[in-house]
């Protein structure tokens, strides 16, 4: 761990080639590469120290990935107002967790577990939670697992998400090739906060079910209606046929959504030149849509399910 204050506290673990750089400061993922012969190869994008993040790089987003609408929910016949923290209109995002300072349950040479305390303002959040992220890195790739539990005496709303962004080229996403096996989205209004419809992708620019380059398409996208494997799991790859590289991001089956996110907004020197896919458990303001898989984890349950990262 390097030295500093500790929000600014690094980890970096590696196995055979694989490097990944993470911070208990809001359990962050601040980078996954390949070294080999001295040439470094990204694949999540990477940053060092917290001042140098662009664009919620490895954000964990708990207990609500997202915005939700004017901060406001009503969950079991109360209603509760967060604080509003989204430059983009009055509106809550991203939870509560990814500015505070985690703690380091465990760590071995190839994972480490963050565990973090949430008590909250009652008048915002109906209950306590306890968080935990696992990352690991073995033959197969990167692991990310997490779990929350209720720890407050009523059952409470929870989503979980990730914010990472990816790359498999030098250069602009738009010669990269990309394989998104999920039906339908979120249809978005003002300040990028759902409508409340659902609309499949088939034959629109965002239907990204059959393999195909990204090209000009601009993403800030919530998509549903994963297509799942024998096991549960979701499989989204991101290739570059000039590169012949490839990254594939699988979800199990507690994740039903991902954001796709383009970085257009974003600062030159990033806009473009990654892709996020942002697994999610539940849609974008889900607290005002729980049919978009909202968990209302009762008292002493716990939430948990993992994702993860292989590459070629």
């Amino acid at each position: 761990m390097d030295s500093g204050t500790n929000t600014e506290a690094e980890i970096v673990f590696a196995h055979e080639e694989l490097r990944l750089r993470v911070s208990p400061h809001g359990a962050s993922l601040r980078g996954l590469w390949r070294e080999q012969s001295g040439i470094v190869e990204p694949i999540i994008t990477a940053y060092s120290g917290g001042a140098n993040k662009v664009g919620g790089q490895g954000d964990v987003l708990i207990p609500f990935p997202g915005r939700v609408k004017d901060g406001q929910y009503t969950f079991e016949g109360h209603t509760y107002q967060m604080p509003y923290n989204d430059k983009d209109g009055p509106n809550a995002i991203h939870g509560f967790v990814r500015s505070q300072l985690w703690h380091v349950a465990e760590h071995r040479k190839n994972r480490v577990t963050f565990v973090v305390d949430y008590a909250p303002d009652t008048t915002a959040y109906p209950a306590a939670l306890q968080a935990s992220v696992t990352y690991s890195l073995d033959e197969s790739g990167m692991t990310c697992r997490f779990s929350v539990k209720n720890m407050g005496y009523k059952a409470a709303p929870v989503g979980v998400g990730f914010h990472p962004y990816f790359t498999v080229s030098d250069g602009l996403i738009d010669a990269d090739t990309l394989h998104l096996p999920m039906q339908s989205v979120l249809e978005f209004g003002d300040a990028l906060i759902p409508t409340g419809r659902v609309l499949p992708v088939d034959d629109s620019p965002l239907d990204f079910t059959s393999p195909r380059a990204i090209a000009g398409t601009q993403l800030n996208t919530c998509y549903g209606d994963p297509i799942r494997d024998a096991e549960g799991k979701t499989h989204i790859q991101l290739s570059s046929p000039e590169m012949n590289r490839s990254t594939t991001v699988w979800m199990d089956d507690s994740f039903g959504f991902v954001v796709l996110y383009s970085g257009d907004p974003l600062p030159e020197s990033h806009r473009r030149r990654a892709l996020a896919i942002e697994p999610m458990t539940c849609g974008s303001d889900a607290f005002n849509h729980p049919e978009w898989g909202l968990v209302a984890l009762p008292a002493g349950e716990t939430f948990s399910g993992a994702w993860g990262v292989t590459v070629k």
